[in-house]
């Protein structure tokens, strides 16, 4: 159910602190349909499809989530919306609770009547019509990824930002300067938060042209070299605020590989991470390798693991020569997860 004006953390069939159920807030969210995305990458890209069937995105909202997800000009995941529906509601339309909350998204009344509208054209916008709330639940959250990206110095990516705001009310966010930590409200949101982000991964698809599998593929570092600056370091250089990857100091034209096997999504200029190359791999996540000084690969290409796309450089927003790698749950600039935990799921000593 969330936590705020309109907002719930989740319906009462899923794991919440009853601490939210006492909670009356009235509160003005700290946002507009006009704000402006922060910087990055903006790259017009595709991210990835769902995962569909039984335990995973049931396949009459599917679509609704997809167009939701790509009407959004700011990085939002299509995964990150079924991840959110499935804890707020599991994906129930019916679905309300003590506090109020109501339908699939679990809106409260006085939010609905503010970010509710009539997707579908019938004459109604519907709390209980999954065609008015899922895409009214991916402009609410476009609006709160636009709004976290101009707050580079708050704690959190811009998706966990955002999914902050819908549950606990973007004056939260203000107030912590990112993510509610822990302690607050016995960790209804700061865990909202963690289960949300953990849960994208298992409902995004895998992507059916990388055929090898991660265990016949030998995902590897992509350079042999010592690790430098660490995931989530702060610091003015950033756009972010923090660095959304990790890198890897070595001298300009140092050969750079894929760390797994999958399908290149982009390859060219990438604003401040100067030459990059954007890889799906086949659980539907993406690595991306940055500040390259040449490529040899292009969009389109499908690689096997511990194949050559370039060579390291110092191209964008740098202070000296290395590769820098982020691991993404969409092709977009803001979608970074911890890159070390995800190579060391899929085997690699680092």
């Amino acid at each position: 159910m969330r936590i705020g004006r309109g907002l719930k953390v989740g319906a009462a069939i899923f794991v919440m602190s009853p601490v939210a159920l006492g909670l009356l807030i009235i509160i003005f969210l700290v946002m507009s349909a006009d704000d402006e995305g922060g910087g990055g990458d903006r790259s017009e890209l595709t991210s990835g499809g769902l995962r569909i069937g039984e335990g995973a995105v049931p396949p009459q909202y599917a679509s609704l989530i997809e167009k939701a997800a790509n009407d959004c000009d700011a990085g939002l995941s299509p995964a990150l919306l079924a991840a959110q529906l499935m804890q707020e509601s599991g994906f129930n339309p019916r679905a309300g609770s003590p506090a109020g909350a109501q339908g699939i998204a679990q809106f409260i009344p006085d939010t609905w009547a503010a970010e509710g509208f009539d997707a579908n054209g019938d004459g109604k916008a519907s709390v209980w019509d999954p065609e008015d709330a899922i895409p009214s639940q991916g402009r609410m959250m476009c609006k709160l990824m636009k709004s976290a990206k101009k707050h580079p110095n708050y704690r959190g990516s811009p998706s966990e930002l955002a999914l902050a705001g819908y549950n606990a009310g973007w004056f939260r966010v203000v107030q912590f300067e990112g993510v509610p930590p822990k302690h607050w409200a016995k960790g209804e949101t700061y865990n909202y938060v963690r289960i949300i982000m953990a849960n994208v991964p298992k409902l995004t698809a895998p992507d059916d042209s990388a055929a090898e599998s991660d265990s016949a593929s030998g995902w590897a570092l992509p350079v042999k070299a010592p690790l430098g600056t660490p995931y989530h370091q702060r610091g003015g250089m950033w756009s972010s605020g923090y660095h959304t990857g990790i890198d890897f100091p070595v001298p300009v034209g140092t050969t750079i590989k894929t760390a797994g096997p999958g399908t290149v999504v982009s390859a060219g200029p990438g604003g401040p991470y100067g030459n990059q190359v954007i890889i799906r791999h086949s659980d539907g996540m993406y690595s991306q390798y940055a500040h390259l000084s040449s490529l040899t690969v292009s969009a389109g290409q499908k690689i096997k693991a511990g194949q050559k796309i370039g060579l390291s450089g110092a191209t964008g927003n740098v202070s000296g020569p290395h590769l820098h790698m982020e691991i993404r749950n969409s092709p977009a600039y803001g979608t970074d997860i911890d890159p070390l935990r995800y190579l060391r799921q899929h085997g690699v000593t680092v």
